[in-house]
């Protein structure tokens, strides 16, 4: 009985660093290379066949034809589509993504000089939604098909219903105007970042708790559960020693790939709360048509989703030492 109870949970020490982990890391590394290389590429071509002309929002309507030819060749637009590309990655190479249209800054300085402020927000954003979504997805499992637990289920499912922007509109307008306690926009002070984190934490709570709901009834049902009830060992040590480890996985793939595309940008959010961060500007370029603003966003983002995501991986064999990264999973 007792090899019954600890074998899912209880295995012989391992090391978490192995002799095949720098090759792990390296192809990974390869990999992300590729990834990135990719997206950039894609992007290059589809804002370059997107309608609109980035000369159009910089001479603005009164411009003449003149005018309009004259921006092209000084940015360069008036070359054929395969020499920018040539020119882009020989800027690339030096990490040199040109010179922002809007801004006439280069434009990976303007997006590094963005990104603490969406960063900030996300990791606020990530350990809200992590310290509240766990223990609540812990305690519906826990209470599996009670009225409770049909009660925030349909809480959790509205949360999850509920679109960021009306989210954020409906606290700007009970904690900022009605009752202002928060600012409405910007980021001035601390107290700045409470509701554009919420506005993000409601959604990913929902989602994020229900994961947790989901594994940890299975976790429940399990036989080592059982036979540890029977052995006497309390429910504290079987909920977050033995069901939670073993559910982990999963929820942190979840919580990964949420805070991966949080720092590509809380689009809805950053607009709606005039939040100084990536997503906000991302719009901007857009409506601009501000090719190389564009591009270093996404290179910025993409890097940082690549690395999020590698981390995720190698907390793998910590959470369980039975993964083994590139070679599966121990059986």
């Amino acid at each position: 009985m007792t090899q019954q109870l600890d074998a899912p949970a209880r295995r012989p020490a391992r090391r978490w660093f192995t002799a095949a982990m720098p090759r792990y890391i390296i192809r990974r590394l390869g990999q992300s290379l590729l990834t990135v290389f990719l997206t950039l590429t894609t992007v290059f071509v589809l804002i370059r066949l997107a309608p609109g002309d980035p000369a159009d929002a910089i001479a603005g309507p009164l411009a003449t034809t003149e005018d309009l030819a004259r921006i092209r060749t000084d940015l360069g637009l008036d070359e054929s589509l395969f020499i920018q590309y040539l020119r882009y990655l020989q800027g690339m190479l030096h990490l040199d993504l040109g010179t922002s249209y809007s801004f006439q800054a280069p434009a990976l300085d303007v997006v590094l000089g963005r990104l603490p402020y969406t960063i900030t927000l996300s990791v606020a954003a990530i350990l809200l939604t992590t310290a509240v979504a766990v223990p609540l997805g812990v305690w519906m499992a826990r209470r599996a098909d009670t009225r409770r637990e049909l009660a925030a289920n349909a809480v959790t499912i509205t949360g999850q219903s509920m679109p960021d922007f009306w989210t954020g509109l409906m606290l700007i307008t009970l904690f900022a105007v009605l009752i202002p306690v928060f600012p409405a926009a910007g980021f001035t002070t601390w107290s700045s970042l409470v509701l554009p984190t919420v506005t993000i934490a409601v959604l990913q709570v929902a989602l994020i708790s229900r994961m947790v709901r989901r594994e940890m009834v299975g976790a429940f049902n399990s036989p080592y559960i059982i036979v540890g009830r029977a052995r006497g060992v309390s429910e504290r040590e079987l909920i977050w020693r033995y069901a939670m480890r073993n559910s982990a996985i999963p929820v942190l793939t979840a919580l990964g790939t949420r805070f991966a595309s949080m720092l590509n940008g809380v689009v809805v959010v950053e607009v709606v709360f005039a939040w100084p961060g990536v997503g906000s500007l991302v719009v901007r370029a857009l409506e601009t048509r501000d090719y190389p603003l564009i591009q270093a966003t996404v290179l910025v983002t993409a890097v940082l989703a690549v690395l999020v995501q590698l981390v995720v991986d190698l907390c793998y064999p910590v959470l369980d030492p039975r993964v083994r990264l590139g070679k599966g999973t121990a059986k």
